[in-house]
Protein backbone atom coordinates (compact mmCIF):
# COMPACT_ATOMS: atom_id res chain seq x y z
CA UNK A 1 0.00 0.00 0.00
CA UNK A 2 1.41 3.34 -0.48
CA UNK A 3 2.09 5.53 2.53
CA UNK A 4 1.12 8.88 0.48
CA UNK A 5 -2.28 10.48 1.19
CA UNK A 6 -3.73 13.99 0.67
CA UNK A 7 -4.29 16.07 3.36
CA UNK A 8 -7.17 18.11 3.33
CA UNK A 9 -7.23 21.58 2.31
CA UNK A 10 -7.70 25.44 3.60
CA UNK A 11 -10.94 26.86 2.39
CA UNK A 12 -10.15 29.98 0.21
CA UNK A 13 -11.56 33.06 0.92
CA UNK A 14 -14.77 34.98 -1.09
CA UNK A 15 -13.57 36.66 -3.82
CA UNK A 16 -13.88 40.17 -2.45
CA UNK A 17 -16.18 42.55 -3.63
CA UNK A 18 -18.23 39.28 -5.64
CA UNK A 19 -20.23 41.71 -7.89
CA UNK A 20 -17.10 44.14 -9.07
CA UNK A 21 -15.39 41.33 -10.50
CA UNK A 22 -18.53 39.82 -12.39
CA UNK A 23 -19.06 43.30 -13.90
CA UNK A 24 -15.70 43.92 -14.87
CA UNK A 25 -15.68 40.82 -16.42
CA UNK A 26 -18.73 40.96 -18.65
CA UNK A 27 -17.39 44.69 -19.59
CA UNK A 28 -14.48 42.83 -21.19
CA UNK A 29 -16.46 40.45 -22.97
CA UNK A 30 -19.13 42.34 -24.74
CA UNK A 31 -18.88 43.51 -27.61
CA UNK A 32 -19.57 47.00 -28.15
CA UNK A 33 -20.87 48.71 -31.38
CA UNK A 34 -19.22 52.04 -33.10
CA UNK A 35 -22.09 54.21 -31.60
CA UNK A 36 -20.68 52.54 -28.15
CA UNK A 37 -17.10 53.74 -28.76
CA UNK A 38 -17.39 57.02 -29.93
CA UNK A 39 -20.14 57.69 -26.59
CA UNK A 40 -17.85 56.57 -24.93
CA UNK A 41 -14.34 58.69 -26.37
CA UNK A 42 -16.41 61.51 -26.19
CA UNK A 43 -17.37 61.20 -22.72
CA UNK A 44 -13.72 61.01 -22.02
CA UNK A 45 -14.06 57.48 -20.59
CA UNK A 46 -10.22 55.75 -20.71
CA UNK A 47 -11.38 52.32 -20.74
CA UNK A 48 -13.23 53.00 -23.91
CA UNK A 49 -10.54 54.66 -25.37
CA UNK A 50 -8.16 52.33 -24.83
CA UNK A 51 -10.18 49.89 -26.08
CA UNK A 52 -10.76 51.96 -29.00
CA UNK A 53 -7.10 51.78 -29.63
CA UNK A 54 -6.54 48.44 -29.04
CA UNK A 55 -9.39 47.98 -32.00
CA UNK A 56 -7.52 50.18 -34.03
CA UNK A 57 -3.92 48.70 -33.36
CA UNK A 58 -5.26 45.22 -34.54
CA UNK A 59 -4.59 43.66 -38.18
CA UNK A 60 -8.18 41.51 -37.50
CA UNK A 61 -10.44 42.17 -40.68
CA UNK A 62 -13.35 42.41 -38.44
CA UNK A 63 -11.61 45.08 -36.29
CA UNK A 64 -10.22 46.97 -38.90
CA UNK A 65 -13.49 47.82 -40.16
CA UNK A 66 -14.86 48.76 -36.76
CA UNK A 67 -11.54 50.65 -36.58
CA UNK A 68 -12.69 52.52 -39.68
CA UNK A 69 -16.13 53.41 -37.87
CA UNK A 70 -15.00 54.69 -34.97
CA UNK A 71 -12.07 57.07 -36.66
CA UNK A 72 -15.49 58.34 -38.92
CA UNK A 73 -17.65 59.39 -36.17
CA UNK A 74 -14.92 60.72 -33.78
CA UNK A 75 -13.23 62.64 -36.98
CA UNK A 76 -15.98 65.81 -36.34
CA UNK A 77 -13.94 66.03 -32.34
CA UNK A 78 -10.43 65.96 -33.87
CA UNK A 79 -8.08 68.34 -34.58
CA UNK A 80 -8.18 70.49 -31.55
CA UNK A 81 -4.90 69.68 -30.13
CA UNK A 82 -1.47 70.81 -29.91
CA UNK A 83 0.60 67.64 -31.17
CA UNK A 84 4.08 66.95 -29.87
CA UNK A 85 6.96 64.89 -30.71
CA UNK A 86 9.66 64.39 -28.62
CA UNK A 87 12.74 62.00 -29.37
CA UNK A 88 16.34 61.85 -28.44
CA UNK A 89 18.96 58.91 -28.33
CA UNK A 90 17.85 56.33 -25.52
CA UNK A 91 19.43 57.26 -21.94
CA UNK A 92 18.91 61.34 -23.05
CA UNK A 93 15.99 61.05 -20.41
CA UNK A 94 12.80 61.10 -22.65
CA UNK A 95 10.23 59.58 -20.03
CA UNK A 96 11.67 61.80 -16.94
CA UNK A 97 11.29 64.89 -19.21
CA UNK A 98 7.71 64.02 -20.33
CA UNK A 99 6.50 63.36 -17.08
CA UNK A 100 7.85 66.63 -15.58
CA UNK A 101 6.79 68.36 -18.39
CA UNK A 102 3.23 66.71 -18.80
CA UNK A 103 2.73 67.78 -15.08
CA UNK A 104 3.04 71.03 -15.74
CA UNK A 105 0.60 70.73 -18.68
CA UNK A 106 -2.08 69.08 -16.14
CA UNK A 107 -1.41 71.01 -13.15
CA UNK A 108 -2.74 74.25 -15.54
CA UNK A 109 -5.84 72.24 -16.26
CA UNK A 110 -5.14 70.76 -19.53
CA UNK A 111 -5.86 67.16 -20.78
CA UNK A 112 -2.40 65.66 -21.75
CA UNK A 113 -2.09 62.06 -24.09
CA UNK A 114 0.93 60.61 -24.22
CA UNK A 115 1.47 57.73 -26.32
CA UNK A 116 4.92 56.41 -25.26
CA UNK A 117 6.24 53.96 -28.31
CA UNK A 118 8.29 51.19 -27.15
CA UNK A 119 10.52 48.77 -29.08
CA UNK A 120 8.93 45.47 -29.73
CA UNK A 121 10.62 42.46 -28.82
CA UNK A 122 10.85 41.00 -32.29
CA UNK A 123 10.18 36.97 -31.01
CA UNK A 124 7.46 37.95 -29.08
CA UNK A 125 6.35 41.10 -30.80
CA UNK A 126 5.60 42.84 -27.53
CA UNK A 127 6.88 45.70 -25.51
CA UNK A 128 9.97 45.09 -23.43
CA UNK A 129 9.95 48.55 -22.14
CA UNK A 130 7.37 50.22 -19.81
CA UNK A 131 7.12 53.83 -20.18
CA UNK A 132 4.05 54.20 -18.03
CA UNK A 133 5.97 52.23 -15.23
CA UNK A 134 8.47 54.99 -15.61
CA UNK A 135 6.34 58.03 -15.24
CA UNK A 136 4.32 57.21 -11.54
CA UNK A 137 3.20 60.72 -10.86
CA UNK A 138 2.21 61.36 -14.61
CA UNK A 139 0.19 57.76 -14.98
CA UNK A 140 -2.01 59.04 -11.84
CA UNK A 141 -2.84 62.06 -12.85
CA UNK A 142 -6.72 62.33 -13.88
CA UNK A 143 -5.92 64.39 -16.23
CA UNK A 144 -3.46 62.53 -18.39
CA UNK A 145 -3.97 59.03 -20.25
CA UNK A 146 -0.35 57.20 -21.06
CA UNK A 147 -0.73 54.43 -24.03
CA UNK A 148 1.95 52.21 -24.42
CA UNK A 149 2.22 50.96 -27.59
CA UNK A 150 4.50 48.01 -28.77
CA UNK A 151 5.82 49.38 -32.30
CA UNK A 152 5.52 45.43 -33.76
CA UNK A 153 8.50 45.55 -35.97
CA UNK A 154 7.08 48.52 -37.83
CA UNK A 155 9.10 50.87 -39.33
CA UNK A 156 11.95 52.87 -37.18
CA UNK A 157 9.64 51.57 -34.25
CA UNK A 158 6.77 53.92 -34.76
CA UNK A 159 3.19 52.06 -34.72
CA UNK A 160 1.50 52.13 -38.20
CA UNK A 161 -1.71 53.45 -35.93
CA UNK A 162 -0.15 56.23 -34.07
CA UNK A 163 -1.86 58.87 -36.12
CA UNK A 164 -5.23 57.33 -35.73
CA UNK A 165 -4.64 56.92 -32.08
CA UNK A 166 -3.80 60.52 -32.12
CA UNK A 167 -7.09 61.12 -33.64
CA UNK A 168 -9.15 58.95 -30.78
CA UNK A 169 -7.55 61.37 -28.23
CA UNK A 170 -8.53 64.62 -29.68
CA UNK A 171 -11.89 63.55 -29.75
CA UNK A 172 -11.57 62.12 -26.36
CA UNK A 173 -10.52 65.84 -25.28
CA UNK A 174 -6.91 65.53 -24.54
CA UNK A 175 -5.78 69.03 -25.71
CA UNK A 176 -2.04 68.57 -25.70
CA UNK A 177 -0.58 64.89 -27.20
CA UNK A 178 2.55 63.78 -26.70
CA UNK A 179 4.40 61.01 -28.99
CA UNK A 180 7.43 59.70 -28.04
CA UNK A 181 9.90 58.21 -30.11
CA UNK A 182 12.51 55.58 -29.62
CA UNK A 183 15.38 57.42 -31.09
CA UNK A 184 16.99 55.12 -33.27
CA UNK A 185 16.79 56.92 -36.14
CA UNK A 186 13.78 56.26 -38.69
CA UNK A 187 11.24 56.54 -36.00
CA UNK A 188 11.63 60.73 -36.17
CA UNK A 189 11.10 60.89 -39.64
CA UNK A 190 7.49 58.89 -39.46
CA UNK A 191 6.59 60.91 -35.97
CA UNK A 192 7.36 64.10 -37.67
CA UNK A 193 5.37 63.80 -40.10
CA UNK A 194 2.23 63.43 -37.26
CA UNK A 195 3.19 66.14 -35.46
CA UNK A 196 2.91 70.45 -35.21
CA UNK A 197 6.14 70.68 -32.99
CA UNK A 198 9.05 68.50 -32.79
CA UNK A 199 11.62 68.30 -29.85
CA UNK A 200 14.66 67.00 -29.74
CA UNK A 201 16.71 66.21 -26.56
CA UNK A 202 20.17 66.24 -26.41
CA UNK A 203 23.21 65.34 -23.97
CA UNK A 204 25.83 67.76 -22.97
CA UNK A 205 29.28 65.79 -23.08
CA UNK A 206 28.49 63.29 -25.50
CA UNK A 207 30.23 62.17 -28.18
CA UNK A 208 29.02 62.21 -32.13
CA UNK A 209 29.46 58.26 -32.39
CA UNK A 210 26.43 58.43 -29.03
CA UNK A 211 24.73 61.18 -31.12
CA UNK A 212 25.04 59.87 -34.89
CA UNK A 213 21.43 60.52 -35.64
CA UNK A 214 21.54 64.21 -34.54
CA UNK A 215 22.64 65.89 -38.12
CA UNK A 216 19.23 64.81 -39.82
CA UNK A 217 16.99 64.88 -37.33
CA UNK A 218 18.44 68.18 -36.11
CA UNK A 219 17.22 69.57 -39.43
CA UNK A 220 13.77 68.68 -38.35
CA UNK A 221 13.91 70.11 -34.49
CA UNK A 222 11.94 73.20 -34.06
CA UNK A 223 13.58 73.24 -30.87
CA UNK A 224 16.61 71.73 -28.94
CA UNK A 225 16.73 70.66 -24.98
CA UNK A 226 20.08 69.97 -23.47
CA UNK A 227 19.06 67.52 -20.82
CA UNK A 228 20.13 66.51 -17.33
CA UNK A 229 21.52 70.44 -16.57
CA UNK A 230 21.22 69.73 -12.85
CA UNK A 231 24.05 71.73 -10.57
CA UNK A 232 26.76 69.82 -11.96
CA UNK A 233 26.38 69.73 -15.25
CA UNK A 234 25.27 72.86 -15.67
CA UNK A 235 28.29 74.54 -17.48
CA UNK A 236 28.39 71.34 -19.79
CA UNK A 237 24.78 72.07 -20.80
CA UNK A 238 25.21 75.77 -21.73
CA UNK A 239 28.61 74.91 -23.35
CA UNK A 240 26.42 72.33 -25.56
CA UNK A 241 23.89 75.25 -26.14
CA UNK A 242 26.37 77.12 -27.62
CA UNK A 243 27.58 74.61 -29.63
CA UNK A 244 24.15 73.76 -31.26
CA UNK A 245 23.08 77.68 -31.26
CA UNK A 246 26.16 77.80 -33.86
CA UNK A 247 25.27 74.81 -35.81
CA UNK A 248 21.39 76.18 -36.38
CA UNK A 249 22.89 79.16 -38.04
CA UNK A 250 23.93 77.10 -40.72
CA UNK A 251 20.67 75.52 -41.89
CA UNK A 252 18.62 77.60 -44.09
CA UNK A 253 15.13 78.96 -42.34
CA UNK A 254 12.69 76.56 -41.92
CA UNK A 255 9.60 76.22 -44.04
CA UNK A 256 7.15 77.57 -40.76
CA UNK A 257 9.59 81.12 -40.70
CA UNK A 258 10.82 79.85 -36.90
CA UNK A 259 13.94 80.03 -36.15
CA UNK A 260 14.31 76.75 -33.95
CA UNK A 261 15.26 77.57 -30.30
CA UNK A 262 17.99 75.92 -27.77
CA UNK A 263 17.40 75.17 -24.38
CA UNK A 264 18.72 73.77 -21.07
CA UNK A 265 16.88 71.76 -18.90
CA UNK A 266 16.46 69.60 -15.78
CA UNK A 267 13.67 67.41 -15.34
CA UNK A 268 14.54 66.16 -12.03
CA UNK A 269 14.76 69.68 -10.57
CA UNK A 270 12.08 71.25 -12.68
CA UNK A 271 14.66 73.74 -14.49
CA UNK A 272 13.73 75.30 -17.82
CA UNK A 273 10.65 73.24 -18.16
CA UNK A 274 8.55 75.92 -18.09
CA UNK A 275 10.38 77.40 -20.38
CA UNK A 276 9.90 74.92 -23.19
CA UNK A 277 6.44 74.65 -22.42
CA UNK A 278 5.96 78.48 -22.98
CA UNK A 279 8.02 78.25 -26.33
CA UNK A 280 5.98 75.56 -27.59
CA UNK A 281 2.94 77.98 -27.41
CA UNK A 282 4.92 80.70 -28.90
CA UNK A 283 5.61 78.64 -32.02
CA UNK A 284 2.01 77.40 -32.30
CA UNK A 285 0.86 80.95 -31.91
CA UNK A 286 3.52 81.83 -34.64
CA UNK A 287 2.64 79.43 -37.40
CA UNK A 288 -1.07 79.69 -36.64
CA UNK A 289 -1.00 83.66 -37.79
CA UNK A 290 1.42 83.05 -40.50
CA UNK A 291 -0.97 79.77 -41.66
CA UNK A 292 1.82 77.47 -41.93
CA UNK A 293 0.17 75.47 -38.76
CA UNK A 294 -3.08 74.68 -41.18
CA UNK A 295 -0.54 74.31 -44.47
CA UNK A 296 1.70 71.56 -42.99
CA UNK A 297 -1.56 69.06 -41.37
CA UNK A 298 -3.36 69.27 -44.75
CA UNK A 299 0.01 68.02 -46.70
CA UNK A 300 0.15 65.39 -43.27
CA UNK A 301 -3.17 64.58 -44.89
CA UNK A 302 -2.83 63.70 -47.57
CA UNK A 303 0.59 61.39 -46.85
CA UNK A 304 -1.08 59.52 -44.27
CA UNK A 305 -3.87 58.78 -46.97
CA UNK A 306 -0.90 57.98 -49.40
CA UNK A 307 0.66 55.84 -46.82
CA UNK A 308 -3.20 54.00 -45.74
CA UNK A 309 -3.08 53.14 -49.93
CA UNK A 310 0.45 50.95 -49.75
CA UNK A 311 -0.22 49.71 -46.34
CA UNK A 312 -4.30 48.15 -47.75
CA UNK A 313 -2.28 47.52 -51.28
CA UNK A 314 0.16 45.23 -49.03
CA UNK A 315 -2.21 43.56 -47.25
CA UNK A 316 -4.40 43.04 -49.76
CA UNK A 317 -1.04 41.37 -52.27
CA UNK A 318 -0.18 38.89 -49.67
CA UNK A 319 -3.06 37.93 -48.75
CA UNK A 320 -3.91 36.97 -51.93
CA UNK A 321 -3.99 32.88 -51.77
CA UNK A 322 -1.89 31.96 -55.39
CA UNK A 323 0.56 34.88 -54.71
CA UNK A 324 1.38 32.97 -51.62
CA UNK A 325 2.42 29.94 -53.54
CA UNK A 326 4.00 31.47 -56.07
CA UNK A 327 5.46 33.46 -53.64
CA UNK A 328 7.25 30.71 -51.86
CA UNK A 329 8.13 29.15 -55.30
CA UNK A 330 9.85 32.32 -56.56
CA UNK A 331 11.50 32.84 -53.06
CA UNK A 332 13.25 29.11 -53.12
CA UNK A 333 14.16 29.73 -57.30
CA UNK A 334 15.58 33.11 -56.14
CA UNK A 335 17.89 31.85 -53.62
CA UNK A 336 19.46 28.50 -55.58
CA UNK A 337 20.06 31.54 -57.73
CA UNK A 338 17.96 30.58 -61.08
CA UNK A 339 16.07 34.07 -61.40
CA UNK A 340 17.23 37.30 -59.79
CA UNK A 341 14.61 39.61 -57.82
CA UNK A 342 13.54 41.32 -60.36
CA UNK A 343 12.30 38.53 -62.32
CA UNK A 344 10.72 37.04 -59.64
CA UNK A 345 8.91 40.90 -58.63
CA UNK A 346 7.86 40.98 -61.89
CA UNK A 347 5.67 37.61 -62.21
CA UNK A 348 4.31 38.14 -58.74
CA UNK A 349 3.11 41.53 -59.87
CA UNK A 350 1.81 40.35 -63.45
CA UNK A 351 0.27 37.58 -60.98
CA UNK A 352 -1.15 39.83 -59.14
CA UNK A 353 -2.72 41.84 -61.95
CA UNK A 354 -3.97 38.95 -64.04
Amino acid sequence: MSKLKVNKGIPQPEIVNNSSVNKFIKLKRSKLTANDYYKGIIEGNISILGRAITIIESNLPQDKKLASKIIEKCMPHTGNSIRIGITGVPGVGKSTFIESFGKIITNKGKKLAVLAVDPSSKRSGGSILGDKTRMEDLSQDTMAFIRPSPSAGSLGGVAQKSAETVLLCEAAGYEYILIETVGVGQSEVVVHSMVDFFLLLMLAGAGDELQGIKRGIMEMADMIAITKADKNNQQKANLAKAEYENALHLFPLAESGYSPKVSICSSLENIGIDYIYDEINNYIAFTKSNKYFYTKRKAQLKQRMEENINEALKQQFYANHEIKELFNKLQKQVEDGKINLYQATEKLLNKYNS
